[in-house]
């Protein structure tokens, strides 16, 4: 997978703003100049990418943070881009970010390539394949029975289909090591680029990107350009190549319920004493309908309508859902609309409950207290204050009193039913127009790598900060993601 999109890099660097022939010819020439070189020289690729995955990423670890921006910086500087790590004096404890630049004489635009270096915690028990940072081959998805295989010496053969399996390998590092194939199968191949390249290395977009926006602001003289490319994600459920041009926003909260101050016995208080955990699901029950449409009220009032444009894409896109359905083991998806219609709406998802133990460790008692953990997705149009603004309104319309902060004893003899709330930091949604001169040349682009049809999704289903770089910058921004769609992002055994 990785050394198939490494492809569809190579022509965005190559069109030129006015779309010729002579363009096509040159990303045709890239094209094949990706594949020759990664059918050469597919074990070499393999090997650095397999030491970039060596080293830890999460970005509250700032020691091996820093030596993953450091092995970043000196790869690319092996390719002659100018590199710098960039910090910021106000906050030591930021993750650096990897900033870059390879120029070209009589360049007709500039690109900036963004990618995030950082990934997410690991629960290191429920990985199988191997241990997160240590990088293991396999001969195919572990899912499906497949084997793990010894690294490939060099010149010998790599199959495609092979899974890399380590934190990273698909969420984000994979963009990395196809950017630097790409680079090296243009110098080998003799083929000119037409736009100067930027680069842009976050460190810490698992961790929510808290220091993103002062980056940018510190450093906003280096990132002009006529367009980012964002580098991140998978590729579309069918397998074919995709691109999106759009990401939705995000916000959450903690919702927790309060029963008596101390654990009850079960037997002694039970259908006395409220439970909790019963009452919180009772809660969540009727935040969404049977179908999965969010109850909420005005939740979907404030949705920006699809353009033209966006509504023809989706109606393009092959049906794949009961394919998806088959391989994720479901006998039915929520509503009636087509995956790309559903993550154009806004969401609601719990994305855990805890009241009491479970298995081994259950009692027969009744908890004191029962949390649930909401994430919200949002789409253009919405506000993440507001959209939390209607959830605690919904709270509040079924009889609970909303507080803070713990509750004191007063607090609890006067109100039976008790939620605290607990708000996180949100984001807007954000899109770029499929019509506009940009867009329009990165569709071109890969189309011209890709011998499948391009799926054009007007609005990611997950959540990137791209409203600091739109609010700030103002370029275009399209996504370009390479890796494989069952990659188990976030996920133990993560793999490319």
């Amino acid at each position: 997978m990785l050394f198939r999109r490494a492809a569809l890099l190579l022509p965005l660097a190559l069109l030129p703003a006015p779309a010729s022939l002579a363009a096509q010819t040159g990303a045709e020439a890239a094209v094949e100049a990706a594949r020759a070189w990664r059918e050469a020289h597919g074990a070499e690729i393999l090997a650095e990418y397999r030491e970039l995955l060596a080293i830890p990423n999460v970005a509250r670890d700032l020691p091996n943070i820093r030596r993953n921006a450091r092995a970043i910086a000196d790869a690319f500087e092996a390719r002659g881009a100018r590199m710098e790590i960039l910090t910021l004096p106000e906050a030591p404890e930021a993750p650096p970010v990897v900033w870059g630049t390879l120029p070209v004489e009589g360049a007709e635009r500039t690109l900036v390539l963004y990618v995030h270096y950082d990934g997410q915690p690991v629960d290191r028990p429920r990985w199988t394949a191997t241990e997160p940072w240590e990088p293991a081959l396999y001969s195919g998805s572990i899912e499906r029975g497949a084997e793990r295989i010894a690294w490939p010496e060099a010149d010998a053969p790599v199959d495609p289909e092979w899974r890399i399996y380590a934190r990273s390998a698909g969420d984000d590092k994979a963009p990395l090591a196809a950017i630097l194939g790409a680079l090296d199968a243009l110098e080998a191949a003799g083929v000119a680029r037409r736009a100067n390249l930027v680069f842009f290395f976050e460190g810490e977009e698992e961790a929510g990107s808290p220091h993103l926006a002062d980056y940018v602001d510190r450093y906003a003289d280096r990132l002009g350009s006529d367009a980012w490319l964002f580098l991140d994600g998978p590729v579309h459920q069918s397998g074919r190549p995709q691109l999106f041009f759009g990401v939705r926003g995000y916000t959450g909260l903690d919702v927790t319920v309060y029963g008596a101050t101390r654990y009850l016995h079960s037997g002694h208080y039970g259908n006395w004493a409220p439970n909790p955990a019963e009452r919180l699901a009772a809660l969540l029950a009727s935040m969404q309908d049977d179908e999965g449409r969010v109850t909420v009220e005005g939740f979907y009032d404030t949705v920006e309508p699809l353009s033209k444009a966006e509504r023809e894409a989706i109606a393009e896109i092959p049906p794949f859902e009961e394919e998806l359905e088959r391989e994720l083991g479901l006998a039915e998806s929520e509503g009636e609309g087509r995956y790309a219609e559903r993550i154009a709406l806004p969401s609601l998802n719990v994305r855990g409950m805890a009241g009491g133990t479970v298995g081994e460790t259950a009692r027969n008692v009744i908890p004191p207290e029962a949390t649930a953990s909401i994430d919200v997705r949002l789409v253009a149009g919405n506000d993440p204050e507001a959209m939390l603004d209607r959830v605690e309104a919904h709270v509040r319309s079924r009889g609970w009193h909303v507080v803070r902060e713990e509750p004191d004893r007063e607090t609890r003899l006067v109100h039976p039913r008790i939620a605290r709330i607990d708000r996180r930091p949100g984001y807007r949604a954000v899109k770029t127009s499929m019509e506009g001169a940009e867009a329009r040349r990165v569709i071109a682009a890969a189309r011209a790598a890709s011998p499948r049809e391009v799926v054009l999704l007007p609005t990611l289903g997950g959540s990137l900060p791209l409203y600091v770089f739109e609010d700030r910058l103002g370029a275009p921004l399209v996504g370009v993601p390479i890796a494989n769609h069952d990659d188990n992002q976030h996920a133990p055994d993560e793999n490319l």
